[in-house]
């Protein structure tokens, strides 16, 4: 198979390193790719927002699947371009799409088809959500209700946070996705990712992992697009995997149907899990990152083979199977970031840390004159598997500690909550 994927940051490295593990694999194409994703695939030049373009370099390396990474060219339909060129894609239509897309319709989704979910508003004004916020109180969550990069969403713990999160939202520091906004109630509980691949029809799950999103130890500090996670999720029980299916999964699989839009590809869904059962936070509607990296080091069966099951509406017919082994990654990020990172510094000793279950996911990265440089905000995502968690932690720190980058920095706590649960045993 001749396979292209669209990307550039570490989850679609992570993608790329297990589709060029396939037997079924001929050639792989990744556009725009960087350095890391360079070494399973060959680079191309493409204007991903050209859809045009897309579809024209499809047709003449006669691509058999196209993989689409990152939500932004979902949203905006690259899906529907190729398929309307007989171009086979892994991926939901725009439409489908929005239950990334937009905050507001998932929410609106939730309260139609009783998915268990925040009480919110939805408003459009700076003046009507400022009054809702003071009616309900604090803490409260403010989302900006469209694509922000993972930093659109502040849990602010009093009102005079949250007056600032709106006054970010329709000032314009989110753009667009700030001109209508989503208040929710504040969940309480542990937050944990499960995934499930989708072919329209039937949703198949698809692994569990924990985010951290705050950017320093100890959940403080601004959130981010995500300082480092680990799967599986000890909070997601059997049980609350076959409630999550049945109460959230299943609804909204039966619910876009029914709106026209079936739902194609990966469905990501952020849970708060608490005593009442789980709760969805949010919808994502592409792999994680950097989720998508201890899913695929923790991944047994051949990528590829589930990419076209879903694509081809087989899943019905799949299974999928797991390693018995835990994975982590530990994202390396720029400083400054998550505001502005400082982009040129030289990272040293990136393949001496890889090895002996160690992946060095690729992010933010490019090559200046030789030398692999930080082109972005999240960097490396430095990834290990272990018999546990906290083996998985410490081979992981262990590598990363032999990156010789000191413009970089970390989190030095991610897979505290498993690791605490597995000492306690």
């Amino acid at each position: 198979m001749r396979v292209l994927l669209i990307g550039s940051g570490g989850r679609e490295h992570a993608l790329a390193w297990k589709i060029a593990a396939s037997p079924l694999l001929t050639r792989l194409y990744a556009a725009p790719g960087n350095p890391g994703i360079g070494r399973e695939a060959e680079l191309v030049s493409l204007d991903i927002a050209d859809h045009t373009a897309v579809a024209r370099f499809c047709t003449e390396k006669k691509i058999d699947l196209v993989v689409v990474g990152p939500e932004g060219p979902l949203v905006a339909g690259i899906a529907d371009d190729l398929r309307a060129e007989n171009i086979r894609v892994f991926g939901p239509s725009r439409a489908a799409a929005r239950l990334e897309g937009s905050k507001g319709f998932t929410k609106d989704l939730c309260a139609k088809y009783a998915i268990p979910t925040a009480a919110y508003g939805r408003f459009g004004d700076l003046a009507s959500a400022g009054a809702y916020v003071e009616k309900m109180g604090a803490p409260i969550v403010i989302k900006a209700d469209g694509l922000a990069a993972g930093k659109g969403v502040t849990v602010a713990m009093n009102l005079a946070e949250a007056l600032a999160a709106l006054d970010a939202c329709f000032d314009g520091s989110f753009g667009q996705a700030g001109a209508e906004v989503v208040v929710e109630e504040f969940l309480t509980g542990e937050e944990a990712s499960f995934f499930c691949l989708c072919d329209g029809v039937t949703a198949l799950p698809f692994g569990t992992a924990q985010d951290h999103k705050r950017l320093s130890d100890g959940d403080v500090g601004p959130n981010t697009g995500g300082m480092g996670a680990y799967s599986p999720a000890p909070v997601m029980t059997p049980e609350m995997i076959d409630r999550t299916m049945r109460e959230i999964v299943e609804p909204t699989m039966r619910g876009m149907a029914e709106l026209g839009a079936p739902f194609s590809g990966v469905l990501f869904a952020g849970l708060m899990i608490s005593d009442s059962g789980p709760k969805l936070i949010e919808y994502n509607t592409r792999f994680g990152d950097p989720e998508c990296q201890v899913l695929m080091m923790r991944l047994k069966d051949d990528l590829l083979v589930l990419l076209n099951a879903a694509a081809d509406g087989q899943l019905a017919h799949t299974s999928v199977r797991w390693r018995n082994e835990a994975a982590l990654t530990v994202v390396m990020a720029a400083r400054g970031y998550p505001g502005t990172p400082e982009k040129g510094s030289v990272i040293r000793g990136v393949e001496q840390a890889a090895g002996d279950g160690v992946e060095i996911f690729h992010a933010g990265t490019a090559i200046d004159s030789g030398a692999l440089v930080a082109n972005g905000g999240r960097v490396l995502g430095v990834t290990a598997t272990g018999g546990t968690v906290g083996e998985a932690q410490r081979r992981a720190y262990a590598a990363l500690d032999r990156i010789d980058w000191p413009q970089g920095f970390c989190r030095r706590d991610i897979g505290w909550q498993a690791v605490a649960r597995e000492q306690a045993r």
